[in-house]
């Protein structure tokens, strides 16, 4: 932690996983992947949570999607929050990462919440680029639509790059896998902690460079590899958007609640830096 850093501008945070499918290693890098071994992918939102202020990260999906997409929803994002003493009312604040189906979803289910988002992303996910089918694919039209109209409402906060939200909390316009993908900083008791979400979906993909294969713009996430470690206190404090490593690198929030991990915390054993 910065010792310009006011103890009130400390966060908990919080990783909270709600959705599961599984994955061959070839799906998760581009160009694919020699070994055809398994590579499942967890899905998360994540928590930050101050004596002054609380932050969700990004939203999930809902049942329809995790049906129509073939994922497996084992609980409700929003509803989760009540495990660590909040409910959907309480929400003032969401950064969403990217716009995504499985970050931008939900967003009916939080009444008093405003959105932080960039530029970037909503002119890319509502823009000409989505004429084409493989960079709309990840897109749920219904999301957007919904995003769309919390901004006729007044419920929308837009930011151009990098931006300092709070006190202790950072937006940090990555690009790469999206046009206007956003990872964010925040200062814990162990340290300045990037919630990278999906500039790195598994630790390999930015410690090996080898990008994730839904990617707009190559160069731009490579790039990014380099400006969250820059951002970070450590390797060891950027945490990626879809390992399930995190799972068991992190502290549980308790023994009956290991879906819920505590980044805040110091990890249990070392990150990886390399393959499984």
């Amino acid at each position: 932690m910065s010792p310009a850093v006011h103890e009130t501008d400390v966060y908990e945070v919080y990783a909270i996983r709600y959705a599961h499918m599984p994955r061959r290693r070839r799906d998760n890098f581009l160009g694919g992947d020699p070994h055809d071994a398994p590579m499942p992918m967890d899905f998360f939102v994540w928590l930050l949570k101050s004596p002054k202020r609380v932050f969700l990260v990004d939203t999930g999906f809902n049942a329809q999607t995790a049906l129509e997409r073939q994922r497996e929803l084992l609980r409700c994002p929003v509803e989760a929050l009540s495990e660590l003493g909040l409910k959907a009312e309480d929400i003032t604040d969401v950064i969403i990462t990217h716009l995504h189906y499985d970050h931008a979803g939900n967003l009916d289910k939080l009444p008093n919440a405003r959105f932080h988002i960039q530029d970037a992303e909503v002119e890319f996910a509502t823009g000409r680029c989505m004429c084409h089918a493989p960079l709309r694919h990840a897109y749920s039209v219904d999301d957007v639509v919904r995003l769309v109209r919390n901004v006729y409402e007044d419920r929308v906060v837009f930011h151009d790059g990098d931006s300092a939200l709070a006190p202790g909390v950072r937006l940090l316009h990555i690009g790469g896998h999206t046009k206007g993908l956003q990872s964010v900083q925040v200062e814990t008791a162990r340290g300045t902690v990037i919630l990278a979400s999906d500039a790195s979906h598994y630790f390999e993909n930015m410690e090996l460079s080898r990008p994730f294969p839904i990617v707009f713009n190559v160069a731009d996430m490579l790039e990014g590899y380099g400006k969250l470690r820059t951002a970070a206190s450590s390797p060891e404090h950027i945490v990626p958007g879809h390992d399930p490593r995190v799972l068991e690198i992190y502290p549980a929030l308790h023994s009956n609640q290991t879906d819920i991990v505590q980044l805040h915390l110091p990890p249990l054993t070392p990150v990886p830096e390399g393959p499984l």
